[in-house]
């Protein structure tokens, strides 16, 4: 079952911290590849105190609930628990990547990792202890069920990058086994592919030990997880995200020394590389771009786009842009955006048994109006060329605003923070209409 070759996806994944980013700041930022049809929303989830015995229901499976959960902000597929990236209160970021091992796909209901990633942002007051939360909810629930709204199953393990103020982590799964890196300099990036080889920092108590059951390894020598985990022979949506992970590590060694919240944006708009994807049947989703100072006393500013596709449309080269990166901070009195909060059934076919056997129009306002604009984009190329100026203007504001916010040339006023978010989708909405 391991070495079927799965439907085609693509997700990547890339941190920076010093000396390899301009200020003294960790910055985060991941495209969400998934199903072409697919609407991502971004929720906010206050903090909270749980009764003991209490229960959360994950997109499958019940399980205990923590004592606490921090507030997180998460882009993900509307019809899941999960989340495909997010951030929390106390500046962690995490995403994951799908991949395929040598580890039997688990077509059971279990944890997904998108379920891993909220529940790490949830639990996880650092990036160390996220991964500490997650690989313990790995190891005693495992993996499996599928990431796909459709009756077909759609199975994969899972890689996640996790970050904060001060450094980052890659963690890498095969099942219920694990390794993972730390990153505390420089730039790192993840996709779709088991890429931790020898510089493990921590891993699966029996990691080792499986291996050598299974005859991947002799004992013998140093270990590389990603040469003894990996399908000896690769599906070939895995094998071409070896050409992502390069050239994807090729623009961060490029921008090494310079890069800030823009470099990252235009990382994630790159379409020659593959790293922004519109093809066979998958597609951008949603994108986020965070800045994490290492100041503890500024605040973390998080970009989310709620909207597909990055870059330009192909009629319209000259400017990228197709989505919007809109600013979102943790502070008290958040204003609530229904505008980009997919609606909710009463008979969702993603909770009934058996699964996805009907299908549910889950596009909110801000995607419906984008969908709208596009084919605006497409069809009047002199109008699509002012719009996406328009849009292009308004996300500059947004860095702006951030870079004056973090270079102390403006005082953090909450009450304006607070209602960031939702001003910057309202102020898109109307350049939809």
């Amino acid at each position: 079952m391991a070495e079927r070759d799965p439907a085609p996806s693509s997700c990547d994944c890339f941190v920076a911290l010093p000396p390899h980013t301009a200020a003294p700041v960790v910055i985060f930022g991941k495209n969400a590849d998934r199903p072409c049809h697919e609407v991502q929303e971004v929720v906010y989830v206050p903090a909270a105190i749980h009764q003991p015995g209490d229960k959360v229901q994950c997109t499958y499976l019940e399980i205990e609930q923590a004592e606490r959960t921090h507030a997180v902000v998460l882009s993900r597929p509307a019809w899941l628990w999960g989340a495909e990236m997010g951030a929390n209160e106390h500046g962690v970021c995490v995403g994951n990547e799908g991949v395929w091992t040598r580890e039997p796909l688990g077509e059971d209901e279990a944890l997904l990792g998108m379920d891993l990633v909220r529940l790490g942002l949830e639990r996880g007051s650092s990036a160390r202890e996220a991964l500490e939360v997650m690989v313990a909810l790995l190891e005693r629930y495992g993996q499996g069920g599928s990431c796909k709204e459709e009756p077909e199953p759609f199975v994969y393990h899972n890689t996640f990058l996790l970050a904060d103020r001060v450094e980052a982590w890659v963690l890498e799964t095969a099942g219920r086994y694990w390794a993972a890196q730390q990153i505390r300099e420089g730039s790192r990036n993840i996709s779709n592919q088991l890429s931790i080889g020898r510089e493990i920092t921590a891993e699966h108590a029996g990691l080792r030990q499986r291996a050598r059951s299974q005859g991947w390894w002799s004992g013998d020598g140093e270990f590389s997880f990603a040469e003894v985990f990996s399908l000896t022979h690769q599906p070939a949506r895995m094998e071409a995200a070896k050409a992502r992970y390069r050239a994807g590590k090729e623009l961060l060694r490029q921008h090494a020394g310079h890069i800030t919240a823009e470099t990252f944006m235009a990382i994630l708009r790159d379409k020659a590389s593959g790293i922004c994807v519109d093809s066979e049947g998958f597609r951008t989703a949603g994108s986020m771009v965070s800045v994490l100072p290492q100041d503890p006393t500024l605040p973390c500013v998080h970009f989310f786009t709620a909207t597909p596709d990055p870059s330009s449309p192909r009629a319209l080269v000259l400017l990228s842009g197709r989505s919007v990166f809109k600013p979102f901070v943790f502070v008290a009195g958040l204003k609530p955006v229904p505008q980009v909060r997919s609606p909710t059934f009463r008979d969702d076919p993603a909770k009934q048994i058996p699964r996805f056997q009907s299908t549910v129009d889950r596009r909110h306002e801000l995607y419906r109006r984008h969908q709208a604009a596009l084919e605006l984009m497409e069809r009047d190329q002199e109008q699509g060329q002012k719009l996406l100026q328009t849009l292009r203007d308004l996300e500059k504001q947004g860095l702006e605003g951030m870079n004056a916010l973090l270079g102390g040339m403006v005082a953090p006023r909450p009450e304006e923070l607070a209602d960031l978010f939702f001003d910057c989708v309202e102020a898109e909405m109307k350049f939809y209409t």
